[in-house]
């Protein structure tokens, strides 16, 4: 994930070393809970899988507990556990397409409800052999928020960070508010709008566009339904924006999963701001958005 940070104030070298220090945050919590790591946490509670219980740091813990919540609220929707679908490959290299019966294999290893964690004693475990975490749809607006956290304690009161599309913002840019363009999932190079966000804010986007690869002519991208273990459709992306990170994290993972219909219930149900591009071309906003 690429990632920008923008900072205004009046002391260039304090607000560089603001940043540094900012950044370091953030790889320090790569480094924990990235499945792309082997000495990672996530990657240790991966090989522990059906074995035996990991130590896991606060943060981590954070993580996964808000991980239960959002898959127990989007009826299984969201789910870390499809880490086990491991045979997809988005990445660098040849891109896989998985059979159905290699689908078929992985999916009694998806189920949230098998992550077991013990608050009190700080450890995570997956309770079958062959389970796999992957906190990719949930971690990175939390690393984003200690970046910010960081920032903000080095006295830096205005700061944008965007890490491949979801944003977080703090105070203003050149006294006015911050503007994050919500981009188009057909046309990624162009905006469908441009919310502007003063003070603390966060704009969370999930879409197909991000990492994808043509397949037989279907587009496969990333975000995989638990349920198939193929990548969700009916909607082409989700952008949310709230004042808090806790609002809307996991949430765009969840709608891409759960459709436009989903999406229009939620924000009825919350007040949340929520903008929906559908498969068909159309697109949904939310009164609040």
């Amino acid at each position: 994930t690429q990632v920008d940070m923008a900072v205004e104030g009046v002391d260039g070298p304090q607000l560089r070393r603001a940043m540094d220090r900012a950044y370091a945050e953030m790889l320090r919590l790569e480094a924990l809970m990235s499945r792309y790591q082997p000495r990672s946490v996530v990657s240790r509670i991966n090989l522990a899988a059906g074995i035996v219980p990991v130590a896991v740091p606060p943060e981590v813990m954070a993580v996964l507990q808000s991980a239960q919540r959002v898959s127990a609220t989007s009826g299984g929707a969201f789910d870390v556990t499809v880490g086990a679908f491991k045979s997809w490959n988005f990445g660098h290299g040849d891109k896989v397409v998985p059979g159905a019966s290699e689908i078929a294999r992985q999916l009694p290893l998806v189920d949230a409800r098998s992550l077991l964690l013990d608050v009190a004693a700080g450890t995570a475990v997956l309770a079958r052999r062959g389970m796999a975490l992957d906190l990719g749809g949930i971690a990175k607006l939390p690393i984003l928020e200690a970046g910010m956290n960081m920032l903000r304690s080095e006295g830096v009161e205005n700061a944008m960070i965007n890490g491949g599309g979801d944003v977080r913002t703090h105070g203003l840019w050149q006294g006015r508010p911050w503007r994050v363009g919500l981009r188009d999932p057909r046309s990624p190079e162009r905006l469908l709008g441009v919310v502007a966000v003063a003070g603390a804010g966060v704009v969370a986007s999930s879409g197909d566009y991000e990492r994808f690869f043509f397949h037989q002519g279907q587009r496969q991208h990333h975000v995989l339904n638990p349920r198939t273990g193929r990548p969700a459709s009916g909607v082409h992306g989700v952008s949310l924006v709230a004042r808090d990170v806790a609002a809307v994290n996991g949430l765009g993972a969840a709608l891409m999963v759960q459709g436009a219909q989903a999406g229009r219930l939620l924000a009825q149900r919350t007040g949340l701001a929520v903008l929906m591009a559908g498969q068909d071309g159309s697109v949904w906003q939310s009164a609040a958005m």
